[in-house]
């Protein structure tokens, strides 16, 4: 018996043998866990320090001569802090921050349309400067019933077939009254941006006087007469039409369209030759018009 119970014994004691190395196998897994665990965490707290690093990785502004602008866009105001040598193009990119409005949906207006390869201080931009901001969301462009852009096209093609319009009956009778004694000097070959105060001394279709007043805060076109003020939002201008008047290639007669067809135009004459370009940029957009 005692020897049987002996082999009892010594059974029980390799079964416990046999077991114990599962044990130490287990644990050792919960080992490898815990180091896992741990190893994760580690590479967390580095992952978190890398977005820290990327996020912190912009340009700073420190040291930099900045200016305070204001952004005029949408009836909203914003107060912007920007670098002074920064360029146009960079002006966008903070426009965009603030307003959500994408740098190629923006007019960006400073005493004319604002270049974007000059720097704030070669377009002498000072503090408290009102910078406005013309545009609309794709949601708006997509909204639109008849694209601006098919519709000059086909203003476009219609003015490749006709003969000058400084010729048309309907023009001559304007331009046969001559130049007005009154209106603004004209330079030819040159580009200007729009004056401070109003394009004055020209003529309407009906050989009234009338100026032009660029609300740019506002984003509207003031057409003055002697009788009213016509107040026209940009937006709702088409297309800009103009030809430079025979014998005095340094004035233009131009039209705003109104509307969808040439019976919207609405024309004014002499207008000095170094503007016509700060207009089209201002009214359409400089990637809007030919």
């Amino acid at each position: 018996m005692a020897a049987q119970d002996g082999s009892e014994v010594e059974g029980m004691e390799a079964e416990v043998t046999q077991n114990v190395p599962e044990v130490l196998c287990e644990a050792a897994g919960h080992g490898d866990v815990a180091g896992t665990e741990q190893a994760s965490l580690t590479d967390g707290e580095s992952t978190s320090t890398q977005t820290a690093a990327v996020s912190n990785g912009e340009e700073s502004d420190e040291g930099k001569e900045m200016v305070d602008v204001k952004i005029i866009w949408n009836k909203n105001k914003y107060d912007l802090k920007i670098p002074l040598d920064g360029t146009g193009a960079k002006l966008k990119e903070k426009i965009h921050t603030l307003t959500g409005l994408p740098p190629a949906m923006q007019k960006v207006m400073y005493k004319g349309l604002l270049p974007e390869d000059k720097t704030l201080r070669e377009i002498k931009v000072t503090n408290g400067a009102k910078i406005m901001v013309v545009g609309s969301t794709i949601n708006d462009v997509l909204a639109v019933n008849t694209p601006k852009e098919v519709i000059q096209q086909e203003v476009k093609a219609e003015e490749n077939k006709k003969e000058p319009l400084c010729r048309q009956k309907q023009h001559r009778k304007v331009l046969d009254k001559g130049k007005p004694d009154d209106v603004m000097p004209s330079i030819k070959g040159t580009k200007e941006r729009l004056p401070t105060v109003p394009l004055s001394g020209m003529y309407n279709k009906s050989g009234g006087k009338l100026r032009l007043t660029f609300k740019l805060e506002q984003d509207q076109l003031w057409i003055g007469t002697k009788e009213r003020t016509e107040k026209i939002p940009m937006g709702s201008i088409k297309n800009v039409v103009t030809e430079p008047i025979e014998g005095h290639e340094d004035y233009h007669m131009m039209a705003f369209q109104l509307g969808p067809t040439e019976a919207s135009q609405y024309w004014v004459y002499w207008v000095p030759a170094q503007f016509v370009d700060a207009i089209k940029d201002t009214v359409l957009g400089k990637w809007q018009y030919f």
